[in-house]
């Protein structure tokens, strides 16, 4: 089970067209669903929420709660529609998760997560996993992170996704708790040391491929097992062209931004003939030609066309052609 790169679970985003998508970029990275309730998945519609396509895998399907019985029998029904992996939510500091006892406030109770574990090993045979925080609001991370591991490892938990920041479950919200506390790559580097058999993924703080691959390198002191990056790759997908060849050593000539465009456009249309609205899909590839001439033209044209023609894929081959003349003419 490869986590050498994965990118990350993000709530409204990493829904399965997205991941159909950003999948277009790199055949070995290891994409996960937005973060699902538990619950959801028991009552909700499973086809909806659980349903993906054979080019998404590897896959993870991400998982919140802290009912060891839903949770087992929402990872149950995920593997049953052929994910690869259970992941278990310990890292979102959202006010609404933890009204749900749920997510990074569940690092305060490892016990109770080590059950909600093993509740899941019972039912299921593929990986559970953990995504987690270095630590919560005053508790000192160097004593809390480290208990955590302990405990869940004795569950039988040997991968954990760890972001390198503390969780302000008060006064901070989502958005801000990705980016005000600081950065401590040291503390994971810390677990790597402390147990070398356990696979450690570092999330949190990374751009790009080139630059995590630094991060997790021996050269830091101590190497890691893989990288996650999340945020970065929605705004600039492009920017993980390369993890295929800098990661897995697999030098396939990568298509260009204009032949993944162009592949996305049967895609819309196979959506369209479904009744899926086609800015659902559209919406997550505003970022595609960040950084180039056109760029600009293209985010606006589909930002603005997708949500008012939703059942007119051309809207997507009439953003390439535009962009395409915005080069040429300053060519």
């Amino acid at each position: 089970m490869s986590h050498k790169f994965c990118v990350a679970p993000m709530i409204d985003v990493t829904n399965r067209h997205c991941r159909f998508f950003f999948r277009k970029f790199s055949k070995y990275s290891r994409l996960y669903t937005e973060m699902i309730v538990a619950d959801a998945i028991t009552h909700g519609d499973k086809d909806f929420l659980l349903g993906f396509d054979d080019i998404e895998h590897p896959l993870a399907l991400q998982l919140a709660g802290s009912d060891p019985i839903l949770l087992a029998n929402a990872a149950l029904i995920g593997e049953g529609y052929g994910y690869d992996e259970i992941n278990l939510n310990i890292g979102c500091p959202s006010k609404r998760v933890q009204a749900g006892n749920f997510g990074a406030c569940l690092m305060a109770d490892p016990k109770l997560v080590a059950e909600c574990v093993e509740r899941i090993k019972e039912k299921v045979s593929i990986p559970v996993t953990i995504k987690c925080r270095i630590g919560i609001d005053d508790y000192n991370p160097d004593e809390m992170l480290p208990e955590f591991v302990e405990t869940l490892i004795k569950s039988g938990v040997s991968t954990f996704i760890i972001h390198a920041r503390k969780a302000m479950l008060d006064g901070l919200d989502p958005k801000q708790n990705r980016e005000i506390p600081p950065l401590d790559y040291d503390m994971v580097r810390m677990i790597k040391r402390k147990w070398p058999e356990l696979n450690i993924v570092l999330n949190g703080g990374l751009l790009t491929p080139y630059s995590a691959k630094t991060e997790i390198s021996a050269s830091k002191g101590v190497a890691l097992d893989g990288a996650m990056i999340g945020r970065a790759v929605l705004e600039n997908p492009y920017s993980i062209i390369d993890v295929d060849s800098l990661f897995y050593d697999d030098k396939t000539p990568s298509p260009s931004r204009f032949k993944i465009a162009e592949e996305m456009i049967y895609y819309l249309e196979d959506c369209a003939q479904k009744g899926i609205p086609i800015n659902i899909i559209t919406q997550n590839m505003l970022g595609l030609f960040h950084g180039c001439r056109g760029a600009k033209i293209w985010r606006s044209y589909l930002s603005h066309q997708a949500p008012r023609r939703r059942d007119d894929p051309r809207v997507l081959s009439e953003a390439i052609n535009l962009v395409l003349e915005a080069q040429s003419e300053a060519a």
